[in-house]
Formats: C-alpha cells, sequence, structure tokens
C-alpha cells in the first residue's frame, strides 16, 4: 500500500510540474533577486557576527599594493557599509512571507552584531581606538545605518547605545582630510544631534555644510575637494550624506544650528536628482556600466544615489520606477552572474565583476566593497510600492540604441 501511495504521489507531482511548465521553476521578480542577492551578501557577516566571530572566520583580502595600515579597520568598513546600505529593508515590519522570515533572521543577526561592535570584551569589538583615521569613515556608515532605521537604533539596550554614542564622540580626534571625508565627520555629528542633542558640536555642520556647498560645480556634480574628481564618490559618499546631514539638522533645529536655513536640503536633493539623471545614462542598452576612477570595486555602490531616490524622493523627469528598476536589476544579474565575486566562505572578493584584486587601490580591503549593499535601499519600500509592481520599461540607453524616444539632455546649473 505504502508503495503504491508513492507511486501515485510521483506521477501527482509530475503533473502538477508539467502543468506548471513542464517542471520549470517559476520566474523570480525583480525583488525577489535583489533579495536573494541582499541576503547572500549580508548573511555571512551579520550570522558570523552575531555569535562573535567575524574577525575569527571572514576571509580578510586586502590590496595587491596595501598601504601597511591595520588590517583590522577592514571589520568595521564591511559591518558598517552593510548596514547602511540594508537597514532600511531590516526595519519593514515582520510578515509571513519568505523574504520576511530571511529579513526577520538578519535583523535579529544584526540586532546582536551592534551589540559585538562596541563591546571591548567582545572578540568582534571593532577598530574604534588607534591613530589611524579610517575609523572615521566608517563610524559615519554606522551612524548612517541608524539615521536610515531609527528603530534598530531603538531596539538596543541603554548600555549599547551609550556606548555607540562614546565611541562616536571619540571620532572627533581625527582631523578629516579637505575632500568627501568633511562629510564622515559631519554625519556622525548628524546623528549625536539626534540621539543625544546636548552634546552636538553644531559649529561642524556650519564648516561642512558650507564647504560641501562651495564645492558644487553644476550638472548634479560636487567636486571631491575644490577640483572635481572623475570618479564615484559623488555616489559612494557626497550626495547621499550631505543630504541626511542636512536633512537630520533641518529635523533637529536648536539656536545653534540655525545656519542651516542657508543650506536647503531641498535644493541638495535637486542637485542629485540632477545627478541621477547623468548615471543613469551611464548604463548601457546590455545592462553594464563603464569602471573608471577610484575605488571601481565597489561595484553596485556607484549607483547608491538612483536607491536613494527611488526609497525616499521618486525620480526626476526622464526616469520612472519601471525602467530604473529594469536596468538595475539588469546590472545586478549582469556583474554577479561572473564567477569570482564571492570567496569560498561567501565574502565578496576583490574585483569590479568577478575576482580581480588588481583593481583594487592601496586602501581597499574586501570590507571595504559592503558599500555594495547601498544599492539595497528600494527593499526598505513595501513589496507592493510601484517601484516593485509598474511594468518593466526600457531605460535611457536602450530606448536611445533601439531608435526610440528620449529626453533631450541639457546643462542644468542649481548653484545657489
Amino acid at each position: 500500500m505504502k508503495k503504491i501511495f508513492i507511486a501515485v504521489l510521483l506521477v501527482w507531482t509530475s503533473l502538477c510540474g508539467a502543468a506548471a511548465g513542464k517542471g520549470k521553476a517559476p520566474v523570480k521578480t525583480d525583488r525577489e533577486k535583489w533579495v536573494d542577492l541582499c541576503y547572500s551578501i549580508a548573511a555571512p557577516v551579520l550570522e558570523n557576527m552575531s555569535r562573535g566571530e567575524l574577525q575569527k572566520n571572514m576571509e580578510l583580502e586586502l590590496s595587491p599594493n596595501w598601504d601597511g595600515r591595520d588590517p583590522k579597520v577592514s571589520y568595521m568598513e564591511c559591518f558598517g557599509r552593510l548596514m547602511a546600505g540594508i537597514t532600511p529593508w531590516l526595519a519593514l515590519p515582520d510578515d509571513d512571507t519568505e523574504e520576511g522570515a530571511r529579513r526577520k533572521q538578519l535583523r535579529e543577526w544584526a540586532l546582536s552584531a551592534y551589540k559585538h561592535a562596541v563591546d571591548p570584551e567582545s572578540p568582534d569589538y571593532l577598530e574604534w581606538g588607534g591613530s589611524h583615521p579610517q575609523p572615521l569613515v566608517d563610524a559615519a556608515y554606522v551612524a548612517e545605518s541608524f539615521l536610515r532605521a531609527p528603530s534598530l537604533w531603538q531596539q538596543l539596550d541603554s548600555v549599547t547605545q551609550q556606548r555607540y554614542l562614546d565611541c562616536f564622540k571619540g571620532m572627533r580626534k581625527h582631523r578629516p582630510a579637505y575632500n568627501n571625508w568633511l562629510l564622515f565627520r559631519g554625519l556622525i555629528e548628524a546623528f549625536i544631534l539626534m540621539a543625544e542633542p546636548e552634546s552636538a558640536d553644531n559649529f561642524i555642520f556650519q564648516t561642512v555644510g558650507r564647504k560641501i556647498d562651495e564645492w558644487y560645480l553644476g550638472d548634479g556634480m560636487y567636486g571631491d575637494g575644490p577640483e572635481l574628481a572623475l570618479d564615484n564618490y559623488n555616489s559612494f559618499v557626497i550626495h547621499p550624506m550631505y543630504i541626511e546631514m542636512l536633512e537630520t539638522v533641518e529635523n533637529n533645529r536648536t539656536p545653534e544650528n540655525r545656519w542651516v536655513g542657508n543650506i536647503k536640503s531641498e535644493l541638495a536633493v535637486k542637485r542629485m536628482q540632477r545627478y541621477n539623471q547623468f548615471i543613469e545614462r551611464l548604463i548601457s542598452p546590455e545592462g553594464t556600466y563603464p569602471a573608471f576612477g577610484r575605488s571601481v570595486v565597489y561595484r553596485l555602490g556607484a549607483f547608491q544615489t538612483l536607491a536613494m531616490s527611488a526609497w525616499k524622493y521618486g525620480f526626476p523627469a526622464g526616469l520612472t520606477n519601471g525602467s530604473v528598476r529594469s536596468a538595475l536589476t539588469t546590472v545586478m544579474e549582469n556583474m554577479f552572474k561572473v564567477p569570482g565575486n564571492f570567496t569560498p566562505g561567501g565574502y565578496l572578493a576583490l574585483g569590479f565583476v568577478g575576482h580581480q584584486p588588481e583593481l583594487s587601490n592601496s586602501y581597499t580591503n574586501n570590507g571595504s566593497l559592503y558599500i555594495t549593499s547601498c544599492m539595497f535601499l528600494p527593499l526598505g519600500l513595501p513589496a507592493d510600492h510601484p517601484f516593485w509592481t509598474d511594468p518593466a520599461e526600457p531605460w535611457t540607453q536602450k530606448r536611445a540604441w533601439s531608435g526610440g524616444t528620449i529626453p533631450i539632455d541639457g546643462h542644468v546649473s542649481l548653484k545657489r
């Protein structure tokens, strides 16, 4: 009888498979593809760090021309940059979907990892001290993760929260370089303003805010310092952190920081949207983009501004939910279908597409690469948001190279 039952079950399963497309797996939605990649990038980091074992188990890879700094900075780079990209998704409410289960698991690991990061007794206590200024950079990404998902900050116990505030204040000893690094100092101070207003150094907002504004060159481009650097740091750092610093100060007005009315976040967002019109046009009809400038191994982080706009601001004229989603999904698939993007243990490996350590700068380790997670900001939108549900559309270059119509482009200043 048992054998008959099994035989019937096998026949029924076979018939069901045939009826569903001859046994073919169902086609995944774009959101499911994003969730799959996000989970595969985040899980090895957060699962290990939740147990205090990231520094024990992470397969660390340094640039072939490593500049000699303490490699321990790599772990803060890895954790801070990862969390800056995924906390909006982790902050979504629980549900009973497969995605919801994975999100809940990552959130539980993340909350534990946050504690290990500032617990001096933990093997995964991060490099908050030392003389090298690199921790200033990645402390800013940790702070950014809280600004992007305050609910995660609120779920931490008071001891852990105080430890973070102490660590963030400790970053004040570092003198930032005269370039995009000013924003790392400014964003950390913005978080302190939000969490403990009486402790904030409001002079920093004035200094950083005005200097970045002075470096705005037009057409959505800031100089990385007084001159333009032809790379992707406008997306990696400048637009997102400048906007978030300004918004935080505007939302936490005090008599000491009322100067911020002279530099509006609204204008900063308009500049970012102009930049988005440019970088979306860098995506080829095939769904690739050019590797140029410093830090090309940061991969999908080059599109953080498009991701941030999808999540919070919508898109400028000429861009739509369906076209941007399709473009970014195609770029993601093209990049990660190539072997070598991950180490055997599942950590990101040095490279742009695949394993290409020779493309690394002297300051690059594979912890640095987790800024690629900042393309996952749209996962912070619910699954029924138009970004995910609007029909797929061809992006600008795909339309242009098939003889379609595209918007005429032209100079836009947006200087004050």
